[in-house]
């Protein structure tokens, strides 16, 4: 007869998740999980898999948690820039803050660290990106056709220099004690969009 689990999967992998993004994938160690979540190496890999399968996870549930507020805002009725100013300024704020430079975003920390070498992990990168991108496109064709954007702008090209620039602030937000840095890379991007 089978065991129940004592312990509730969910909130567990929310606790993997929120170790990872902290720490990353290389610095936790099994060990750190055992203990950080309070269960055992035994029920980690029969109920989620090896570590890295643990990570992937996790990295799935944190795109489950921020992609829909990142549509939300990009999609909201009214003035399209609007939404996508607020993005911008949104991750500028978050990336400046103490939490952002102790924790940045767990896509781009997973870019950095894993990307060049782990195929899953980037393949999971890659769709965060191009969901982002795609939202970002979506609110700058609905500006254009809302005459808040010239007809001469490309919005395909302004909502890849967007996340691209998006991503470096959180990489030079996590780096930095400077918070004017990002700030001023935000709205220097901003600039753009008049």
């Amino acid at each position: 007869m089978a065991r129940t689990k004592e312990f509730d999967p969910d909130a567990v992998l929310q606790s993997a998740l929120e170790l990872f993004w902290r720490r990353g994938y290389e610095a936790t160690s099994v060990a750190d999980l055992v203990e950080h979540l309070g269960i055992g190496r035994a029920s980690i890999y029969a109920t989620f898999g090896s570590k890295h399968e643990l990570y992937l996870k996790a990295l799935d549930r944190y795109a489950e948690t921020f992609d829909p507020l990142l549509l939300e805002q990009l999609s909201a009725p009214g003035p399209a820039l609007a939404g996508v100013r607020a993005v911008v300024r949104r991750f500028a704020a978050e990336a400046a803050s103490p939490e952002g430079r102790l924790t940045g975003c767990f896509v781009t920390n997973t870019a950095a660290e894993l990307a060049s070498h782990d195929a899953a992990a980037a393949r999971r990168v890659g769709v965060s990106w191009d969901r982002f991108e795609t939202l970002l496109h979506s609110a700058l064709v609905r500006a254009q056709g809302q005459g808040e954007l010239a007809g001469d702008r490309d919005p395909r090209a302004l909502a890849r220099m967007l996340l691209v620039l998006l991503q470096g602030v959180r990489v030079v937000g996590k780096a930095s004690d400077d918070p004017a840095r990002v700030r001023d890379a935000a709205e220097q991007a901003l600039a753009l969009l008049d």
